[in-house]
């Protein structure tokens, strides 16, 4: 094994100790094809470099009271926003600095690497998502085994194509079998995932649906057009990041926001929440929204 390969081993080991319960070796040695030997060498090497390893009955995680340093969940996972945040400020140094070219590689390094099992607190979510993860890379259908609908109002196992975690993992994008279309299920009411060899069958099928600004996920988005005062501008742009990205400047004190929502329930809270300094371009099917909310409000 390489050294970079051994890094990010003991880096995966590392982020899987971040947990609740804890871990044990034999699970630890299991998950990463490695001999439990190798395991309590990792174990000899957190403890060295300051984190305290706590020991219970078998089951070993990271003391995080008694550890040095921060969590390792807050230190290297990015939202979306948060990785648009950093990336802006790195690209804004000139581009012949060489500290920039470490900072871009170190930021998608980061960005990209495989850290969904230390993002979850608990146990039970934890690992329904790491076996959605390897059904992912497997492209293998799984049983979502006894989940929670909030639309049908049932409890029931259903088998899904897995496709990609939105944001957070608090959802996972899937096909479902047996409906024959694409939803969102959420990870929180999975009591347990079962990973099936049944390869995928509908991949021509699969759609992943879009997180919109205002964080609504929809599979249809509809384009919106929104004319922003300058009060408007500063708000949008500091509760909901990556709307910069679809700002145009008219003038000083007047902004254009041209983007694709999931529905009109975010970009109609916002509209509804600054009177007078939102205009609504387009749609006319937004205005009518915002006017029959208007019409509730006051009812």
């Amino acid at each position: 094994m390489s050294d970079q390969a051994k890094f990010q081993k003991m880096l995966e080991v590392l982020l899987l100790l971040d947990c609740q319960y804890g871990r044990t070796i034999a699970e630890l040695s299991e998950r990463f094809e490695i001999s439990q030997r190798t395991v309590y060498r990792y174990l000899d090497t957190f403890k060295h470099v300051g984190f305290v390893i706590e020991n219970n009955n078998g089951y070993f995680k990271i003391d995080k009271e008694n550890t040095t340093v921060q969590e390792i969940s807050h230190l290297l996972h990015f939202s979306e926003e948060e990785a648009f945040i950093l990336s802006k400020a790195i690209h804004s140094i000139d581009d012949t600095d060489a500290l920039k070219n470490k900072l871009v590689r170190k930021l998608y390094s980061l960005y990209d690497f495989d850290r969904v099992i230390h993002a979850i607190a608990k146990k039970e979510e934890s690992e329904n998502i790491y076996t959605l993860l390897q059904a992912i890379k497997q492209q293998k259908q799984v049983v979502l085994q006894s989940y929670k609908s909030g639309n049908s109002k049932n409890i029931r196992d259903r088998i899904v194509e897995p496709i990609d975690f939105t944001i957070n993992y608090t959802g996972v994008w899937c096909f479902d079998v047996e409906d024959g279309l694409n939803k969102v299920f959420k990870t929180s009411r999975i009591k347990n995932v079962s990973l099936l060899e049944q390869v995928w069958k509908h991949k021509p099928q699969h759609k992943k649906g879009i997180i919109d600004i205002f964080r609504i996920q929809s599979f249809e988005p509809i384009s919106v057009q929104l004319e922003l005062s300058l009060v408007a501008y500063n708000l949008i742009v500091e509760e909901y990041p990556l709307s910069e990205k679809y700002i145009t400047k008219v003038t000083d004190t007047l902004y254009q926001l041209d983007c694709e929502v999931g529905n009109f329930l975010g970009v109609g809270r916002f509209v509804l929440g600054l009177p007078g300094e939102v205009k609504i371009i387009g749609p006319q099917a937004l205005k009518d929204y915002a006017q029959e909310r208007l019409k509730d409000t006051f009812i």
